[in-house]
């Protein structure tokens, strides 16, 4: 086999010359995008999530039963009176005006309301009041007068002394009521409790300072199953929504 060699000149010779393409004026440059898919579903899913939520919530904050509260809003001394013979007693009376009220969207219904009046931490009488009832967001007051007489007061009789001569005397009242609220076809049960400090003038029989606090109790024990079944499904959309399975959040 014979090799020819060729030199560089040669090789020149024999190449195809190259000639640039002029450019096109009239050529348009295209961009080429994906699909996009749109998703009607999940954004009428997101949309209907969002609406059982706000109507279960608003259904919450009707339906929801709270306690009554109970307030002192009066507290008069009527009479007192110290006996010395045959023993040593004491008379008392007291008029009291108690405010119950409803915040529920519902009438409420309560058997009796209890007042009880102490001196120095024991017990000096009860009263109790007829029932009634009470409109949905709405107060009722309830007049009660207690009348007390022959109590001996031989232990603090120092104490009594002392705060009728100060012309004050201090009273510790407990008030309590037990109600039924009507939801629907149930009956929950309802209570409220109220104590108060009360010092009262003897001079003009009326109230100078009175300290109260009421007794909070766990209402979800009492809470019908239909309101606690909304209550779960609530919290259970809401789960869901934070951990992004409705609404197409990636």
């Amino acid at each position: 086999m014979t090799t020819t060699k060729m030199s560089k000149r040669d090789l020149r010779n024999l190449s195809v010359p190259y000639t640039s393409l002029r450019p096109n004026l009239n050529q348009q440059d295209v961009i080429v995008l994906p699909d996009y898919y749109h998703r009607p579903n999940e954004n009428n899913r997101c949309l209907a999530f969002t609406g059982i939520i706000l109507l279960l919530s608003a259904a919450l904050f009707f339906l929801y039963p709270s306690d009554p509260t109970l307030q002192l809003a009066r507290i008069q001394l009527n009479n007192i009176g110290v006996i010395s013979s045959p023993k040593l007693t004491l008379d008392l009376s007291f008029s009291l005006t108690i405010r119950v009220r409803n915040r529920n969207f519902f009438s409420m219904d309560y058997e009796k309301l209890v007042v009880s009046v102490g001196y120095r931490g024991r017990e000096l009488g009860v009263v109790s009041s007829e029932g009634g009832g009470v409109r949905a967001r709405g107060s009722s007051y309830v007049n009660a007068t207690l009348d007390l007489n022959g109590l001996e007061v031989v232990h603090d009789m120092i104490y009594l002394i002392a705060d009728l001569a100060k012309g004050v005397i201090p009273f510790d009242t407990n008030t309590k009521v037990d109600g039924v609220l009507g939801l629907f076809q149930f009956k929950i049960p309802l209570k409220a409790k109220v104590s108060c400090e009360v010092y009262v003038n003897t001079n003009n029989q009326t109230t100078v300072h009175q300290d109260c606090y009421a007794e909070v109790r766990n209402q979800f024990l009492v809470i019908p199953l239909p309101l606690q079944l909304i209550s779960r499904c609530v919290n259970h959309i809401a789960r869901m929504i934070l951990t992004r399975r409705i609404c197409g959040i990636a």
